[in-house]
């Protein structure tokens, strides 16, 4: 009997992601999950501000728009609110890591019951691709015009790693949206995170590396390339911490 895919109800509603863009991606995955999970109403998804904003208007299901590097702290309020729930942040690596990094590294050290992920495509591109902490060495962005500098500037963050040092932590990994192999592997991913908070584990992040044709001035195909040769070698993926059996 064929097996027949059907698009899962939370993401029924078309995005507005540049064309390219991976985020549409990390949504149906997690998307999917929730729905395997028997989840969709019971879900409260806190968004950081960024281009997930872009998710007030395409996420079908329970949703909070949070202050700008807040969304941790938001949603391990809604977690000791409403414990029956699951609870996941949903932001960029400029929301996460620079706006928020105290918010992003003090809920995985207290290894609150929450689950987050992060779209790390090395700029804030919401507000017109400035350079973020995780930003290539190199790398041209509208406020490293002649590329960053890592003299002046330090190399780019990895917080995952960080992450995984704090013993408490349940679950990190690193995915990535450039390729079916790895696009696959990324929904294990997301499914191990969303299982350890529903079984009680504590914490859980997973970084998705995700190409920013429009930011980057590429195409899309130059993206991927670019992701491969570049920022895939010095992002490690796969799981930095897996799950306490």
């Amino acid at each position: 009997m064929a097996v027949v895919k059907t698009t899962p109800t939370m993401v029924s509603i078309p995005n507005h992601f540049c064309p390219g863009c991976g985020h549409g991606i990390l949504n149906r995955l997690i998307a999917e999950v929730i729905e395997e999970k028997g989840y969709e109403k019971k879900t409260i998804l806190t968004l950081g501000v960024g281009c997930s904003c872009n998710m007030n208007g395409s996420w079908n299901g329970d949703k909070i728009q949070t202050a700008h590097g807040r969304a941790a702290s938001t949603a391990t309020g809604v977690k000791v609110a409403r414990p029956d729930l699951l609870s996941i942040a949903y932001q960029g690596d400029g929301d996460a890591y620079v706006i928020g990094l105290a918010e992003t590294l003090n809920a995985a050290y207290r290894s609150e019951p929450i689950t987050v992920f992060v779209i790390n495509n090395n700029n804030f591109a919401m507000t017109g691709g400035q350079m973020s902490w995780t930003t290539m060495p190199g790398q041209v962005t509208t406020t490293s015009a002649h590329g960053r500098d890592t003299d002046l500037t330090g190399m780019p963050i990895r917080v995952p790693e960080i992450a995984a040092s704090f013993s408490d932590v349940a679950y990190v990994a690193r995915g990535s949206v450039h390729s079916a192999k790895e696009i696959n592997r990324l929904k294990g991913y997301v499914r191990n995170a969303i299982e350890a908070q529903l079984s009680g584990e504590g914490y859980a992040l997973v970084e998705v590396l995700c190409q920013c044709p429009t930011n980057w001035g590429m195409s899309v195909e130059k993206s991927i390339q670019w992701m491969e040769k570049e920022v895939v070698p010095y992002y490690e993926l796969g799981e930095l911490k897996g799950r306490r059996k």
